[in-house]
């Protein structure tokens, strides 16, 4: 069954400061229609400005995500876009009455409890997703950071931190090994800061809304007791003191690797910018909102180079067919040499992709262009409607007591010869709901990257005198 869309089941409210700025602000989450995505809106500016949550709106990667449109800019984006990609959900417009969104503890945890609080509600569309076909890369030469994308059925990611410059700690690790899993092992994960940040963060006018409530603090360097005492005194503590653990005393740790799970946070955040949940296994080595946004780039441009181009389905020759050659022979009343399918290698509710291997062998190379083999336009047309068939009926009961024929066809367009050798590969998608016995289809076959055929379809499902 193909995923559907989901969005969130009512409004919810959560306040507080954002982490550079020190403002306060109140930031709601909405349900929003299908195919709406993330947007977020600046209520307390005029006209109330719109900012799609898009790759191609990040106007700033230092210490957060920023996000800008027009004249209308919010900040550290990269929590909230995270627990709404991890707990799957699609839609939300997010109104925010401030140029930042709260840092709250410093994870996704309370983002998360306020879309639990809302419910999550599945929608009429499909959910679309963007499949790593070969592998992705990015490097950053000045850090030694890199993120790799690799083809995987669904996604998954692993971290990898390196502490060059704490004194105790060592290299971190972690993994997602299923977004299911984001609630419970990545959401409470909080941001972190090295001591001596600290300092120029403050100088520089940041972390103004930062507190020893909403970060871990990792010690780089030896540091006396004169010196936490006066860290203390700046945010307002009675007494802060370092841990064995090479962490001050402000916070207890979630997970012994927390800045690990944080970062991966982090990239999940900032790759919901893409547009579209992903499916594929990313491995990243010290990642940042700077690299993080370079991949995203990437992941970007090529979800619009495959919009803008009729994309061709992917064919895996090693992956068990959905039907094989026997089941569909139970489907279809075709035999040889009229049955023009050889598998079926993707069944969903409204769509198929089926397999045509034309070979040397075919009958009607005697005939049609003997001394330079072409297979014939009708019967590419007919293989592609015999997989039409086939969706049509593989949704019915006792579906062997049923056939199609087709009463229309519109818009045929053959755009290549094909010989023997080639491989087509048919997908086929129900245009309309079936109704009364009647479909309306539209189908392409590809070649490779190829598109080699396309048409659309009428047929109406009979059953068998």
């Amino acid at each position: 069954m193909a995923e559907k869309q989901h969005t969130i089941g009512k409004q919810v409210s959560l306040s507080g400061l954002g982490l550079h700025t020190g403002v306060n602000a109140t930031l709601t989450l909405f349900p929003a229609e299908e195919n709406y995505g993330y947007r977020f809106k600046r209520v307390d500016l005029p006209d109330a400005p719109v900012i799609r949550a898009l790759i191609d709106n990040v106007s700033y990667t230092e210490r957060g995500t920023v996000l800008k449109e027009g004249n209308a800019m919010v900040s550290t984006t990269e929590h909230c876009l995270a627990a709404l990609r991890g707990m799957g959900v699609d839609n939300c417009l997010i109104e925010v009455n401030g140029p930042e969104v709260p840092i709250l503890d410093g994870s996704s945890q309370i983002f998360v409890k306020a879309i639990v609080e809302a419910g999550i509600v599945e929608q009429e569309a499909e959910r679309e997703y963007f499949e790593v076909r070969e592998k992705m890369m990015i490097e950053d030469p000045e850090t030694g950071g890199y993120i790799i994308a690799l083809p995987d059925s669904r996604f998954s990611v692993q971290i990898m931190i390196t502490f060059d410059k704490s004194l105790l700690l060592a290299n971190q690790f972690a993994t997602l090994e299923k977004i299911e899993d984001f609630e419970k092992e990545i959401s409470a994960c909080r941001t972190f800061v090295f001591l001596h940040e600290l300092e120029p963060l403050l100088k520089n006018n940041l972390i103004k809304g930062g507190s020893l409530d909403n970060a871990i603090i990792i010690i780089d360097k030896p540091v006396e007791q004169k010196e936490l005492d006066r860290l203390a005194a700046l945010f307002d503590k009675p007494t802060v003191e370092v841990k064995p653990t090479g962490i001050l005393n402000n916070l207890d740790l979630h997970f012994t690797n927390e800045p690990a799970r944080h970062k991966l946070l982090d990239v999940l955040g900032d790759l919901a910018l893409a547009g579209l949940p992903v499916k594929g296994r990313i491995i990243a080595n010290k990642p940042g909102h700077k690299i993080n946004a370079e991949f995203t780039k990437i992941v970007r441009k090529e979800i619009r180079k495959r919009q803008l181009k009729m994309d061709a389905p992917h064919y895996d020759p090693n992956k068990t067919p959905v039907f094989d050659i026997n089941r569909i022979r139970q489907l279809l009343p075709h035999r040889p040499p009229f049955l023009l399918v050889d598998k079926i290698i993707d069944l969903q509710e409204k769509t198929i992709v089926g397999v045509k291997n034309i070979t040397m062998n075919e009958p009607f190379f005697v005939g049609h262009f003997p001394e330079e083999p072409v297979m014939p336009g009708v019967l590419l047309v007919e293989a592609m409607a015999q997989i039409g068939g086939i969706l049509v009926l593989s949704g019915l009961e006792e579906a062997h007591r049923y056939s199609t024929y087709f009463l229309k066809l519109d818009n045929i367009k053959f755009r290549q010869k094909l010989v023997p050798g080639d491989t087509v590969v048919f997908k086929l998608e129900l245009m309309t709901e079936i109704r009364r016995g009647v479909a309306n289809m539209k189908g392409v076959g590809f070649v490779g990257d190829t598109l080699v055929v396309e048409g659309e379809f009428m047929a109406q499902i009979l059953k068998n005198k």
